[in-house]
Parts: structure tokens; C-alpha cells; sequence
């Protein structure tokens, strides 16, 4: 049995969108899934937040964990990793970043989530894998994400899973209560 850890995005909560339907499909293949929920959603604070995702993710063996991160809460997984101590613990099993960012995009109560610039080779010594899923029509990372999932790809070796739409999984004011490519993507990092 794995674990899958989620850590949701800006102003959701774990019971929002598709989170129930990942923890049900992998739950019901006999995984463990966890998706905890982050402090002030709405007003995060980048310490406050790492801080809930490494308390869900301690006691878990990281070579049977899949961490998922949708928008924001990719970012917080990013700095997850980027402090893992991979020496002594060794590699997470995957990782799943779900419309997630690679730098700031301009909203400024976000900004602390990218300060200081990640570490990208330490990033990518902390899990044996890294997917992206996106969206060609994201409006939150907007022109700029053939510069995100480029950074992703180059930077983490991660494999990109572009659609033409889905907007950010879901949109503002949307709701998106299944995501199959995600299901997909974390059975893929499950895979020995």
C-alpha cells in the first residue's frame, strides 16, 4: 500500500473539486490518501502552509509516497521537497503537479510561496518522478506557461500532460469534480 499526500490550492478546501474523487479511486484500490486541510486558504501563509503538508507527510515512508499539488499548493510541495532530506530518507516515490506554478504570476499575497528563487537540483533529488498536468488555457499562469512547464520539464525531468482546456482544474467560480488524467498520473508514479 502507498500513500498519496495532496495539497490543495489557494481558497479550496480538501473536500473541494476533485480531491473526493482522487481519495476514492485510490482509496478504493487500497492506497492510503491524505489530503490535509491548509491553514487560512484564503489568506496562506507559505511557513504555515509547509508546515501542515510536512506534518501529514511525517511517519510516511517517502519511497511508497505520491505527493500531489494543485495550483499553490504545488508551490508547497515544491518547498516540501526542496527541504527533504533525501541523504537520510531517501527519494519520494512521485510527485503530481496539478496547474501548478513555477515562479510568481503576479498575485502579490502569493508571492512569499517563491521567495527566496526554489532550488531546482535539490528539488529533483527529492522524488524518483515529477508529471505535470495543465491546461493550454490556464488563466492563471496565462502566456506564460510554455515558460512554467519548460521550467519543469528542463529543471525536474518531469513528464507534461498538456490539454487544450480545463482552465486551472477548475477556474474561478467552476467546479471540477473529477480529474481522470490526475487518477492516471499518480497510478503511473505508483508503478515500481
Amino acid at each position: 500500500m502507498s500513500t498519496i499526500v495532496v495539497s490543495h490550492g489557494f481558497g479550496m478546501s480538501k473536500d473541494d473539486h476533485w480531491y473526493p474523487y482522487l481519495a476514492t479511486a485510490l482509496t478504493g484500490a487500497g492506497h492510503e490518501v491524505r489530503i490535509p486541510q491548509l491553514p487560512e486558504p484564503l489568506a496562506p501563509r507559505a511557513g504555515d502552509w509547509l508546515e501542515a503538508l510536512a506534518a501529514e507527510t511525517a511517519g510516511t515512508g517517502p519511497a511508497d509516497t505520491v505527493l500531489v499539488g494543485h495550483s499553490l499548493g504545488g508551490v508547497n510541495v515544491l518547498r516540501l521537497l526542496e527541504r527533504h532530506d533525501t541523504g537520510t530518507e531517501g527519494p519520494y516515490a512521485g510527485v503530481l503537479l496539478v496547474a501548478s506554478m513555477a515562479r510568481e504570476v503576479g498575485y502579490d499575497a502569493l508571492a512569499p510561496f517563491f521567495e527566496p528563487g526554489l532550488d531546482w537540483a535539490r528539488i529533483r533529488r527529492a522524488a524518483r518522478t515529477f508529471a505535470v498536468l495543465h491546461a493550454a488555457d490556464d488563466p492563471v499562469t496565462g502566456a506564460a506557461t510554455p515558460e512554467h512547464l519548460m521550467t519543469f520539464a528542463t529543471d525536474l525531468g518531469a513528464t507534461v500532460t498538456l490539454t487544450p482546456g480545463g482552465g486551472h482544474f477548475p477556474s474561478t467560480g467552476d467546479t471540477r469534480t473529477e480529474l481522470p488524467e490526475a487518477l492516471r498520473l499518480v497510478e503511473t508514479a505508483l508503478l515500481p
